[in-house]
């Protein structure tokens, strides 16, 4: 169980990373060279919304310095507006400029024809529900510590 539990690990890390790669070919492709594949992922995760630093991090599961880092240079590149937060004046907001926008679009739409692609001929509907499903239970299982000491201590 425990080499099955480190390849699933491995996997995961891999499929990141080559997700990563198969977006910059695409920005690539459009020369786009003032953007890096992690900050059109954050764009993507942004999308028309405006989410605060703490929001984005949450959703893209970004280090907090990191996230800062890279809404600073999508600022100075104007794909971001930052907002100061009109509630809690410590706070930013950022919303995608629309430049950003468009990077947001074009990755949904290399996301979309991946789908159609996989579907057709490489994977169910019902198989990516089934790999969704089993991701999710890992999340879920780390994002509980509590049961993982548990687990731990009665090893």
């Amino acid at each position: 169980m425990k080499s099955k539990y480190l390849d699933l690990i491995s996997l995961v890390e891999r499929l990141h990373r080559q997700c990563l790669e198969v977006i910059k070919a695409d920005l690539d492709r459009q020369g786009v060279r003032d953007l890096n594949n992690v900050q059109a992922l954050i764009l993507f995760n942004i999308g028309d919304e405006e989410l605060s630093i703490g929001e984005l991090t949450q959703r893209g599961y970004y280090l907090g310095s990191n996230v800062s880092y890279n809404v600073k240079k999508m600022v100075e590149h104007g794909y971001l507006i930052q907002e100061r937060s009109p509630h809690d004046r410590r706070s930013f907001h950022v919303r995608a400029s629309e430049k950003g926008i468009a990077v947001y679009r074009s990755i949904s739409a290399l996301f979309d024809q991946h789908a159609t692609q996989l579907t057709e001929g490489q994977l169910s509907e019902e198989g990516l529900d089934a790999a969704n499903h089993a991701l999710r239970r890992v999340q879920q299982f780390w994002s509980t510590p509590a049961s993982m000491a548990r687990n731990l201590s009665a090893a």
